[in-house]
């Protein structure tokens, strides 16, 4: 059952699907990545000093287009009481959907982080570093996505007020994974990671409960 859950959200957010935009993310990421040289000038050694920090902030920003879409509809149209009737809990439905949300945008955006590491002229310990935290600062973007959508899921205006809500929320994840870069050891990593674990493990009860008292108002 869970297979079936974790695919029916998968075909809803990759292009195609009835919330798909997988693609919009992916092509923000890379104009940020694009028009940022062209902001600051053909400095090479300015843009390897901070086209790490650009990289992180577009991934951060990346993760917010979607979030209107990941458990609002789903909600009006009773998809969550349907499951509550087959004995799928909110914390599952939502941990489902926190790992549907992370595929359907991290690894193309850690693909994307290649060309854009190019455009923006970091070396090859850069790059590694940055590839690193991306992927254990991804999950946690995920689970703050999942868990602002379900806090602010019929809310008029939680759009945008989900925009605020996680921007705070992703500071620790961004600080220890953009600091990580001008570092000579893995640390900022490390404590990236454990903030997105400890945000992957705490998303779905939040945002369980969250749900729980929408459907009941």
């Amino acid at each position: 059952m869970i297979v079936r859950l974790l695919w029916r959200d998968l075909s809803l957010l990759l292009p195609g699907g009835r919330q798909g935009g997988t693609f919009l993310p992916l092509l923000f990421f890379l104009a940020v990545a694009m028009l940022f040289p062209f902001a600051v000038g053909p400095d090479a050694p300015l843009l390897a000093r901070t086209g790490g920090g650009v990289i992180w902030v577009a991934a951060l920003l990346a993760s917010i287009l979607p979030l209107d879409r990941l458990v609002g509809a789903d909600l009006e149209q009773g998809v969550f009481d349907q499951l509550a009737l087959r004995g799928i809990a909110e914390e599952l439905a939502l941990a489902v959907r926190m790992a549907a949300h992370w595929l359907s945008f991290a690894p193309l955006l850690l693909l994307a982080a290649l060309p854009a590491a190019a455009l923006l002229s970091l070396d090859g310990m850069i790059v590694r570093k940055l590839l690193l935290g991306l992927l254990a600062g991804t999950p946690g973007l995920a689970a703050i996505g999942v868990m602002i959508a379900a806090l602010t899921a019929g809310l008029r205006g939680g759009a945008a007020l989900s925009g605020l809500l996680l921007i705070p929320l992703a500071v620790p994840i961004l600080i220890f994974g953009a600091g990580s870069l001008a570092r000579p050891d893995f640390a900022g990593v490390a404590l990236a990671g454990a903030i997105s674990l400890f945000l992957v493990a705490v998303a779905p009860f939040a945002g369980g409960a969250a749900i729980r008292s929408a459907r009941e108002s």
